[in-house]
């Protein structure tokens, strides 16, 4: 069982890790690491390698090159210990309660400027990422404590959606540190986030916990202006505002003296 796990998690996140390995770069190195394996280990060309080896073996690794490759081992294993724990520590996907809004990249942009009015709240996260998995119960909270028609709670998976990692300069890369991120939003326009990013493109180390969110983004203050404005909307939209229908006038009937006169002709 110890064994099928991390299997199971490799192969669930297989399309993404050819997405992000299918790059010049990776691709380049990863064809000059296989060549230089080959040509030491095959008969008729290693033969004619130079090696430090004190027995002469020039199709085998001496000392030298064992080390090297021993050093870029660790050095691997270091840059991407954060993909190595996805894939063997994943937490659980969060399945409760929540008021959040999820956006697609047709969306997104529509709902952010259809209301001046309102304030929106948008995680950019990634399903990959056991940072947004573990932050998400947090978000659902808040939503469920502060999410009204003034103010309101959204998501997008940019890690599905690509152009909104681009547009909205999120980076999506597994050694990022930025996500989740979370941006407020008014009148379409943004006007915080975090983590911050620095002039060099990296993300601030910053705590998700609800104290933390509450406290950067005012959210006491934001939901008391949105209940205000719920209140004004209510108002306007009263029964007492509308002018009255006015009634059927029915049709006058006829006296009783010209009905019976009627009746005589």
């Amino acid at each position: 069982m110890a064994l099928l796990t991390p299997l199971f998690a490799f192969l669930y996140h297989l399309p993404q890790v050819y997405k992000w390995l299918l790059k010049p770069y990776y691709v380049a190195s990863l064809f000059m690491s296989v060549a230089f394996l080959a040509v030491r280990k095959t008969p008729g060309i290693c033969d004619h390698l130079a090696s430090q080896r004190e027995d002469g073996n020039s199709c085998d690794f001496d000392w030298r090159e064992v080390e090297i490759l021993m050093f870029l081992s660790a050095i691997v294993m270091m840059k991407n210990r954060r993909a190595m724990f996805l894939m063997t520590c994943k937490p659980p996907l969060y399945m409760g309660p929540e008021y959040i809004k999820y956006f697609s990249d047709k969306t997104i942009d529509d709902e952010l400027n259809k209301d001046s009015r309102v304030t929106w709240i948008v995680e950019f996260f990634a399903n990959w990422s056991p940072e947004c998995q573990s932050f998400a119960s947090v978000y659902a909270d808040l939503s469920l404590k502060y999410n009204c028609s003034g103010l309101k709670f959204g998501k997008v998976d940019i890690g599905r959606y690509g152009e909104v990692s681009k547009r909205y300069k999120v980076s999506t890369s597994p050694l990022s540190k930025q996500l989740p991120s979370l941006v407020l939003f008014q009148g379409g326009k943004e006007v915080m986030r975090r983590p911050q990013v620095d002039k060099k493109g990296r993300a601030v180390s910053w705590s998700f916990t609800e104290e933390n969110i509450i406290r950067e983004f005012n959210l006491n203050e934001l939901y008391q202006k949105s209940k205000k404005l719920s209140r004004n909307k209510a108002e306007k939209l009263s029964p007492s505002q509308f002018p009255p229908v006015p009634e059927e006038e029915e049709e006058p009937e006829q006296p009783e003296a010209d009905a019976e006169s009627k009746k005589d002709k």
